[in-house]
């Protein structure tokens, strides 16, 4: 009997031993450190033990950061409203206040917020969100801006207008139709000489070198959004008076320059008789609001004094590096049978 009991001893403490180095081995087995593995050394199991609490750490300080995060940050905005439809003619400030925590950094994607969240009613111009289309120009603050590029501040009331000086159509969608028109009298086309004239459409392209085409960097950029004409005192007073005895504005100016040293345009005096209007350029005092309001950081005013210069004669239009056309290849790019 007593050999008995200390074989059955030995069996229950064999069993104890086996049960613990298979917990032991198996809760290794679960680090991915150990994955691979059968065997550990001291070393290597402190050093699993400090990866995992380096591990909860982190796992902490990620929730602690996600707790502050879902703490509300409110912000109000004062939008302007005009409802002419409503029958109501006075224009109002309405208050909307929305959790800046969840909605994304820009202007736009606030407006976005309030019209799918709070009030449908809402009017504003948007598309591509991206500084490229310019239709999201409104009044932040008293400066006019894209919506889509000026970011959120996130404390204090922001106001939102429309452009300044212009007629209001509904809340911040303004009535463009005097600004384009006033840019499609500077006829902002290309006019090619008598002697280059196109036989038919793609058939030739003009040549322009590279230096000359360096002559137009910061005025081809400009997108029309009208921040810098409407941020300007003098178009405010004679902007919208009847043509053609009114100021053209910045944008407008700006294009006009922009053709005039395009090389490849060919009715350079033809443009310059077009502006000599005293109300179209000399109207410029040279304020630069537009300057400081563009979102693209072009530079109208320079512009407008650089045709000043050109309708004194004081500059005149320098000789391009290369003239001619050549042939048009528009399957250069891809094959015809691709394109088709």
């Amino acid at each position: 009997m007593s050999i008995l009991r200390k074989l059955l001893r030995a069996l229950v403490v064999s069993i104890h031993i086996f049960l613990s180095y298979y917990h032991y081995f198996s809760h290794l087995h679960k680090k991915t450190y150990f994955q691979q593995r059968r065997f550990f050394s001291v070393t290597e199991f402190k050093y699993a033990q400090k990866q995992e609490d380096k591990g909860t750490k982190e796992d902490k300080d990620t929730k602690k950061k996600d707790e502050k995060k879902k703490v509300p940050r409110m912000k109000t905005f004062k939008i302007y409203r005009f409802d002419p439809e409503t029958g109501n003619k006075k224009p109002k400030m309405q208050s909307y206040t929305i959790d800046i925590n969840d909605c994304r950094p820009m202007i736009l994607d606030a407006l976005m917020k309030i019209k799918t969240e709070q009030d449908s009613t809402l009017s504003f111009r948007k598309s591509c969100r991206e500084g490229i289309c310019g239709s999201c120009g409104v009044n932040v603050d008293g400066i006019n801006r894209l919506a889509c590029l000026h970011k959120i501040r996130p404390r204090g009331t922001t106001k939102i207008y429309p452009l300044p000086h212009m007629y209001v159509i509904k809340d911040l969608i303004v009535d463009m139709n005097k600004f384009l028109a006033q840019h499609s009298r500077i006829k902002p086309y290309p006019i090619p000489k008598q002697e280059h004239c196109v036989k038919a459409e793609g058939e030739e392209q003009f040549l322009q070198s590279i230096k000359d085409r360096e002559k137009m960097d910061g005025l081809v950029e400009c997108i029309l959004c009208a921040c810098c004409s409407t941020s300007c005192p003098e178009y405010w007073w004679h902007g919208h008076t009847k043509a053609p005895n009114d100021f053209l504005g910045p944008a407008a100016l700006l294009n006009a320059y922009r053709w005039i040293v395009d090389t490849r345009d060919g009715a350079t005096q033809e443009r310059l008789n077009d502006l000599k209007n005293y109300y179209n350029v000399y109207r410029c005092h040279q304020i630069n609001n537009c300057t400081s309001v563009c979102p693209k950081r072009l530079e109208p005013g320079r512009a407008i004094a650089q045709l000043r210069l050109h309708l004194a004669r004081f500059k005149k239009k320098p000789k391009p590096d290369m003239e001619g056309k050549v042939p048009a290849d528009p399957y250069k790019a891809c094959p015809k049978d691709e394109c088709e």
